[in-house]
Order: structure tokens, then C-alpha cells, then sequence
């Protein structure tokens, strides 16, 4: 585990992430095991979730860093089709309607994007 797990991890710059466009996968863990993330801008703001959908623990996209359904509406998952409101995560339609996207904390401050870790999603360390 990191020596300060809950400090501020820089993620990338702002402009990194295009609004509704291609994702920013990045390597996390999740309960102590390798796991993936991703960050998008949607409607203005940029949100993070686990890569990982509620209803069966497989990664979301269909591409890499590609989430979004053809209309740029909806992140849906590539093996069920569950499909999330990318502004909060919340399955509105598919297998696990009423559950959400394990979302991760980001600020947007001065032109960078960083995330918190919690103590269940860390940053990844090779120590």
C-alpha cells in the first residue's frame, strides 16, 4: 500500500479529456488487487469510475477508452449492454438496474485533473 494512500494523484491536464470523447484508462487497485480506471469529460465535467461493470466484474469498454454508446449518451457495458448515466454511474437499463459505477473522486483544478484514493481504490505501486 502507498505510504500516503489518501494524497492526491495527479491524473492528467485538463484538456487530456475531450468532452464525450475517447476516455483516459489507468492502472489502480481495487482491494489491494490490480485493477483499471478510467476518466472522461461529460457535459462539462470530468468523472472517474472503476472499469468495471455492477452487474458481472468485467471491463466496460468495447475499445480501449471507448465507453460511450454511438449517440455519446450513455457508457454501456461491451458484454451486457448495462447502461450508465456517465454523470453519477447509476444503471438505468440492463441486468443491473438500480446499481451504480464505482466512482472515484477527482478535482479539476488550475488546467490538471487528479484523483483520492480511498481505502479501497489505491494508487498502483511497484514496491
Amino acid at each position: 500500500m502507498n505510504a500516503a494512500p489518501f494524497v492526491q494523484q495527479p491524473l492528467c491536464a485538463s484538456d487530456a479529456l475531450v468532452e464525450r470523447g475517447t476516455a483516459l484508462v489507468f492502472d489502480v487497485t481495487l482491494w489491494g488487487q490490480p485493477a483499471r480506471a478510467f476518466a472522461m469529460r461529460f457535459d462539462g465535467r470530468a468523472v472517474a469510475y472503476m472499469n468495471r461493470c455492477a452487474h458481472v466484474p468485467t471491463e466496460l469498454d468495447w475499445q480501449p477508452g471507448e465507453f460511450l454508446d454511438h449517440d455519446k449518451r450513455w457508457i454501456v457495458c461491451s458484454l451486457h449492454g448495462a447502461t450508465y448515466e456517465p454523470s453519477d454511474g447509476h444503471c438505468i437499463a440492463g441486468p443491473c438496474r438500480g446499481e451504480r459505477l464505482m466512482a472515484l473522486d477527482l478535482v479539476e483544478r488550475e488546467g490538471q485533473v487528479s484523483w483520492y484514493p480511498t481505502p479501497d481504490i489505491q494508487p498502483l505501486s511497484f514496491d
